[in-house]
């Protein structure tokens, strides 16, 4: 990833955050027929340095069987992205030499992935992953409220993997590049456009 110094996030939990609030992922990895892109739900443990990452792919995807990953895998979490009209800039009234861009945050975890057939492993794996999922319902689905014979049966049809990871690169491009005044009008102009999750990076992120 192409990564100017000033757009470098290195806090650690400042990653993991967003990859929590974030958990849809896209899982990259190179197999005998080249890259392969699969976008999967991912449970982030605290494990130290960089954490791990738990989920589970349908038993009919090929990531799962043997020889289908060679090396390290990337899995990509994108965060908060705004489109950053030229309007915004207070010097466009000054002298016009603005240009539209794109505000964005992402993490790229990089690590091993390991397989883990093991059913008893994938119903505790998924029914942690619903009870995040599920908190802010008003009456919580949990994966024991449906008929065992039909939990085990479902959990016949997927394979759990783990990704321990081994770095962790963070890039919060949120117009640390721009001059203050520029920020600071595009921070109002954000708001006012009911952005205020972007306005607010660019607000934390001045220097």
């Amino acid at each position: 990833m192409y990564l100017p110094k000033h757009f470098a996030e290195d806090d650690v939990a400042e990653m993991h955050a967003l990859m929590r609030a974030n958990p849809l992922a896209t899982l990259i990895s190179h197999g005998p027929d080249g890259l392969n892109a699969n976008h999967i739900p991912l449970l982030l443990s605290d494990a130290e340095p960089c954490g791990k990452l738990q989920g589970h792919v349908a038993r009919a995807n090929p990531l799962w069987k043997p020889g289908q990953v060679a090396g390290e895998v990337l899995v990509v979490f994108q965060g908060e992205e705004s489109y950053i009209s030229p309007s915004g800039y207070a010097t466009k009234a000054e002298h016009g030499k603005v240009v539209p861009t794109w505000n964005y945050t992402a993490v790229h975890a990089y690590g091993q992935l390991t397989v883990i057939d093991d059913p008893a492993w994938v119903l505790k794996q998924v029914s942690a992953l619903t009870a995040v999922h599920e908190a802010d319902f008003p009456q919580p689905w949990a994966v024991s409220d449906a008929p065992a014979d039909y939990i085990e049966k479902m959990l016949g049809a997927i394979v759990g993997i783990e990704i321990t990871l081994t770095r962790l690169v963070g890039k919060w491009k949120v117009s640390q590049n721009q001059p203050a005044d520029n920020r600071a009008s595009l921070i109002a102009a954000l708001e006012k456009a009911g952005n205020p999750a972007m306005a607010g990076l660019i607000r934390a992120r001045q220097q």
